[in-house]
C-alpha cells in the first residue's frame, strides 16, 4: 500500500491516507469534493536525536493537506544525508530518486482536505560520518498552494564520537576430547573516546555447547550466547570466561565466533569487533 491509495466498491471511494480510511461519495451531482487551492505541509523528525556511527537512524516524515481544496496527485521527495545508507522505506509506492540518497513518494490519488500521511525511512549511519547530518522533505502538487512556506522541512542531526571496541579470544586448551569441557577467555577493550555503558558480546557456537560463564551476565538461545558486561571506560577493558563442552560424539573440531557491540554507542572502527577461535578434537 502506498502513502496514498484508493479502491472502489459499491459506489464509494475508500481513500487510505497513512492507514486512516475516509469514505467519499462518488455519485455524480452529490460530490462533496472541494475545488481551489490546497495548503500542503510537511514535517520531518530524526530518531535518535544524536546519531551514532555504524548504527540505525530513522526519519519520520508527516504530510497534511489543510485545504480548502483537494491536493492533486501530490509528490513527496525525501533527501537523506550522503553519510546515511538507506535500508528500508515503509511505503511501497516510494522509489529511488535522482541519487541513492533521495526517495520519491508519489500519491496515487488526489488528497482531500484534512487528510494526512506518513513515510518512515530507516538508514545506517556510516562509521566515518562526522556530522552534522542534514535531511529534508518537500511536498508538491499540481494545484496552487496559497502557503508554500511549510511545503519544505529540514532536520539536522549531530553525530556522536562513539567508541572503539575490540574483542580477543583465547582458549585455555587448543584441543579437547569428546565430551570434555574447555574454557574460552574473552577480553574486551574500549579505546574510546566514549564510556560504553552496555558492552555486549555475542557468541555463535560452532559445534561446541555452552555451559556457563563468569565475569558477565550471559544467556544462551539456539546456538547463540549473549553476554552483558559491566561498563567499560575509555582506555579500559573487561574480561569474561565461558565454559563449553566438546560434543560427546564429535567427529571434527569445534569453535565459536564473538562479536562485541553496544546498543547505545556507535563504533567508528568495527574491523576489530569480531574474533574467532577453534578447538581441535583430541582422541585417546
Amino acid at each position: 500500500m502506498g502513502l496514498f491509495s484508493a479502491g472502489t466498491a459499491a459506489g464509494l471511494v475508500l481513500v487510505v491516507v497513512g492507514g486512516a480510511p475516509a469514505v467519499v461519495s462518488a455519485s455524480s451531482g452529490h460530490s462533496p469534493r472541494l475545488w481551489g487551492g490546497a495548503d500542503l505541509s510537511v514535517r520531518v523528525a530524526a530518531s535518535p536525536k544524536v546519531a551514532q556511527p555504524g548504527q540505525w537512524l530513522t526519519y519520520e516524515v508527516k504530510v497534511r493537506n489543510s485545504g480548502p481544496g483537494d491536493a492533486v496527485l501530490p509528490v513527496l521527495t525525501i533527501k537523506v544525508p550522503d553519510e546515511v545508507d538507506i535500508a528500508t522505506v515503509n511505503v511501497a509506492s516510494c522509489h529511488p530518486g535522482t541519487s541513492k540518497s533521495e526517495v520519491v513518494c508519489p500519491s496515487q490519488v488526489d488528497i482531500a482536505p484534512g487528510e494526512t500521511g506518513a513515510v518512515t525511512v530507516i538508514g545506517m549511519v556510516r562509521t566515518g560520518a562526522r556530522g552534522p547530518l542534514h535531511a529534508s522533505a518537500g511536498l508538491t502538487s499540481e494545484v496552487v498552494d496559497g502557503d508554500e512556506t511549510d511545503n519544505h522541512a529540514e532536520v539536522v542531526t549531530q553525530v556522536d564520537e562513539g567508541a572503539d571496541l575490540a574483542v580477543r579470544l583465547s582458549p585455555a586448551m587448543r584441543s579437547a576430547k569428546p565430551g570434555q569441557r574447555f574454557t574460552v577467555k574473552a577480553a574486551v577493550r574500549n579505546s574510546g573516546p566514549r564510556l560504553v555503558h552496555d558492552p555486549r558480546v555475542s557468541f555463535t557456537e560452532t559445534g561446541a555447547r555452552f555451559l556457563s560463564a563468569r565475569g558477565a551476565r550471559c544467556a544462551a538461545h539456539d546456538r547463540h550466547v549473549g553476554c552483558l558486561l559491566e561498563p567499560i571506560a575509555s582506555g579500559a577493558r573487561g574480561t569474561l570466561s565461558l565454559v563449553f563442552r566438546m560434543p560427546r560424539h564429535a567427529t571434527r573440531e569445534v569453535g565459536t565466533k564473538a562479536t562485541v557491540y553496544s546498543t547505545r554507542v556507535g563504533d567508528r572502527r568495527p574491523a576489530n569487533n569480531q574474533a574467532r577461535m577453534r578447538v581441535s578434537l583430541r582422541h585417546g
